[in-house]
């Protein structure tokens, strides 16, 4: 939806700054992930307070934070409900692991962009070349996260 609203904002709108949609973008994906393991985890009801709360927090600018560390804490909190939930299917062996793998691939991609945002301020005295390695390994990793998904609720499915 964000990419969406991007590029019809570019093309329609002709407007040449869109980091007015970064703290949707950050809030929405915090505010989906953070209530899907809260169900998944089957935490109770007063823990969708603390994520509503938080992802209200990324959406809204106060000016005491960037968008780039509101980022970063979003990222932090998938990666640890991401773990919690990996310990939590480890643990319980009775339990179809079904999920495994998306589960581990959210927790090492969001811990690759957590590491890439500590990068992001020296990207630019990379050359163009080391730059697209970078993002381009992200962009696998998100890759195989999206295919990984989609293998999964297609044999949910079945």
């Amino acid at each position: 939806m964000i990419e969406a609203i991007g590029r019809v904002s570019i093309s329609f709108f002709h407007v040449k700054d869109l980091n007015f949609l970064f703290p949707y973008y950050v809030a929405g994906e915090f505010l989906i992930l953070g209530i899907l393991f809260v169900k998944k985890l089957a935490l109770p009801w007063y823990c969708y307070i603390p994520v509503g709360l938080l992802a209200l927090c990324f959406w809204l600018d106060f000016g005491i934070v960037t968008n780039e560390v509101k980022k970063v804490v979003s990222n932090i909190i998938v990666i640890c409900f991401a773990y919690y939930a990996l310990l939590m299917e480890i643990k319980n062996t009775k339990v179809n692991d079904r999920f495994m793998a998306v589960d581990s691939l959210i927790f090492l991609y969001y811990g690759l962009s957590v590491f890439l945002f500590f990068l992001l301020r020296q990207l630019a005295d990379f050359g163009v070349k080391q730059a697209g390695m970078i993002w381009s390994i992200n962009n696998v990793l998100c890759s195989f996260l999206y295919i990984s998904i989609i293998y999964t609720f297609l044999r949910l499915k079945k």
